[in-house]
């Protein structure tokens, strides 16, 4: 068991399944030593979860929970990429976090710390990476939030 699925026992999660793609896409790239995951929703066993809009529907505190379960998700791709050996991955280069919001929503930022305070959580000083937290009308499937990640492995 690698030293990130230990963590995530530790906190007493499990990594899903990776989630498979819904259109014409990849769930990953890799090149070289980086690879690329595909946004990622706040989707569990049986679909989207954390369905709305930040500033109506979807409360900050659920707006985090979405954005972690978006990580997790990442985590479980990137498991994917490194042929099931997580103990490859070296960093967390870049998140990008996109929030189904408002126009008038300004706490995209705090939403985004619920995917980079469980990045850096899982991975210590390796999980510390850039990011942009961005607002969108709207995301697939209705989702509150959707993440995307870039990471270097061995």
């Amino acid at each position: 068991m690698s030293k990130i699925e230990q963590r995530l026992r530790e906190m007493g999660m499990l990594l899903p399944e990776p989630p498979k793609p819904v259109a014409s896409y990849v769930p990953f790239t890799i090149s070289g030593k980086l690879v690329t995951i595909s946004g990622q929703i706040p989707a569990g066993p049986k679909g989207p979860v954390y369905v709305g809009k930040l500033g109506d529907t979807i409360s900050l505190e659920d707006g985090k929970a979405a954005a972690q379960l978006c990580a997790l998700n990442l985590i479980a791709q990137l498991k994917a990429a490194c042929n099931g050996d997580l103990d490859r991955a070296r960093r967390c280069l870049r998140l990008g976090v996109f929030v189904n919001a408002t126009p008038d929503f300004t706490q995209h930022p705090e939403i985004a710390n619920g995917a980079s305070d469980f990045i850096v959580q899982l991975m210590g000083e390796a999980g510390k990476h850039a990011r942009a937290a961005v607002g969108a009308p709207s995301l697939p499937r209705g989702v509150a939030v959707e993440v995307e990640g870039l990471f270097e492995i061995e």
